[in-house]
């Protein structure tokens, strides 16, 4: 049955390849306005591709003008597990062209990777569903239903409201999420753990207008001067999180190399790491805190000016075992014992993602990882955590708390997602269909 399942697998590849280069040509960015059109259609595409396989799809959306997702079922034998495929059709923008090797809306395979936008984050997702259900056929061992999402690059807003408004219809007794990645070329991995979200909008004011800095420069206060003062307070000299308050815990005892941080971080030469632990323990369960914007006048046509007001985008990783918050009320706590010179504080809370540590045991597990160990030849997957987060996790738990949640995905350490180049190894995409089709198989015995 392996043997005649990989066959499959073999023989449906070039026209699940020719499908993901069709859904990659769909320009669908979720966070563009002008491309909601291109977000439709790429639902669309979608919705066929599974209705050939056999499920009875549905485009379903919040409310009307909420943006599009594909929800359907296939039913396996009577009496079967239900298993809920969870993937989605958004992209992020692709930025500046001039970035690319490629065109990235025209896939473009190089030295065994597919390049495009999307080509993996989350297109390949699809199709590594598509993929496992074309290779089964009529011989599918369990009651498949789907849930294929279209704003996942733009914090899922009204999915807690789709999980509600259809939950009978995505009810399963195991949910496979494939939005994450595997350990390396090779070595296959499941997701057991990701760390949480918050981005915080931190503003401080010192006058009230702007004033000449040869006349007030060295008596007032500056409130770039200020900002820069208080945003220095959030780390320790050794560049590890100093609020206090927020959770770490202990990782998975995987080694991570290296030369493979050093080369899949871009570090320059003689760059030194921050923070404290081994690697991943500061990547995947420590809390990582970063500055991603900053308010200022621009250094072209910058003026002697003393800026009354400036602002800053404080994000924050929040560990497994802790919560978003607990982790807002820390940094506010935080940055009002530590603002500088009577300086005025505002904060907003712009948008929070729960961290997630999953329960990685039981028969939905060991079909997983006796799945994944046959499609990559004998090699068992690795308990892996991420860095980074997916928010919509928690609401699936929350929305379904006996499931099993399995968080596979199609990326590699080199797939650079929501980045210049992003690309899809094709033989590891491979075992990702077969190790699908193995798994929908193992979870009916």
């Amino acid at each position: 049955m392996s043997d005649d399942i990989r066959g499959k697998v073999q023989a449906i590849l070039p026209s699940v390849r020719t499908d993901l280069e069709d859904l990659v040509r769909i320009q669908s960015v979720s966070a563009d306005p002008e491309r909601l059109g291109e977000v439709e259609r790429s639902a669309q595409r979608t919705a066929e591709l599974f209705a050939a396989e056999g499920v009875d799809v549905e485009i379903v959306r919040a409310f009307e003008g909420a943006p599009p997702a594909v929800v359907g079922e296939k039913k396996g034998p009577e009496g079967a597990p239900t298993v809920l495929l969870y993937a989605h059709h958004d992209v992020q923008p692709e930025n500046d062209h001039a970035d690319w090797d490629s065109a990235p809306w025209e896939p473009t395979e190089r030295d065994g990777r597919l390049y495009g936008r999307g080509a993996a984050d989350d297109k390949a997702g699809i199709m590594a569903h598509v993929g496992a259900l074309r290779a089964l056929g009529d011989d599918l061992p369990v009651t498949v239903r789907l849930f294929i999402e279209g704003e996942e690059e733009v914090a899922s807003a009204t999915l807690p409201q789709l999980l509600e408004q259809y939950q009978d219809r995505l009810k399963a007794d195991v949910i496979v999420i494939a939005d994450s990645g595997n350990w390396d070329i090779g070595v296959p991995a499941l997701t057991t753990s990701l760390r949480g979200l918050i981005r915080v909008d931190v503003e401080l004011r010192t006058l009230t207008h702007a004033v000449h800095s040869g006349m007030w420069g060295g008596l007032a206060p500056d409130a770039i001067m200020a900002l820069i003062r208080l945003l220095n307070s959030l780390w320790t000299e050794d560049g590890a999180p100093a609020v206090a308050g927020l959770v770490s815990g202990p990782a998975a005892p995987v080694e991570y190399p290296e030369d493979r941080l050093r080369a899949e971080s871009g570090a320059i030469d003689g760059l030194s790491w921050v923070g404290q632990g081994p690697a991943v323990e500061r990547l995947w369960t420590q809390p990582a805190i970063t500055v991603t914007g900053f308010d200022a006048p621009k250094v072209a046509g910058a003026s002697n000016t003393l800026s009354p007001v400036a602002r800053a985008r404080v994000t924050i990783r929040i560990a497994p075992g802790d919560t978003a918050e607990n982790a807002v009320a820390r940094l506010e706590a935080h940055l009002r014992a530590h603002v500088p010179w009577g300086a005025s504080l505002g904060t907003t809370v712009v948008d929070t993602g729960e961290p997630i540590a999953l329960p990685a045991d039981g028969p939905a597990y060991d079909a997983a990882r006796a799945a994944f160990t046959e499609a990559w030849d004998g090699t068992a997957p690795v308990d892996m955590g991420v860095g980074g987060s997916i928010p919509f996790i928690a609401e699936f738990l929350e929305a379904f708390p006996e499931a099993s949640v399995l968080v596979t995905g199609v990326e590699d350490p080199d797939t650079r997602a929501h980045g210049a180049n992003e690309g899809l190894h094709l033989a590891e995409f491979e075992r990702v269909v077969l190790a699908e089709a193995l798994l929908l198989r193992n979870l009916a015995r």
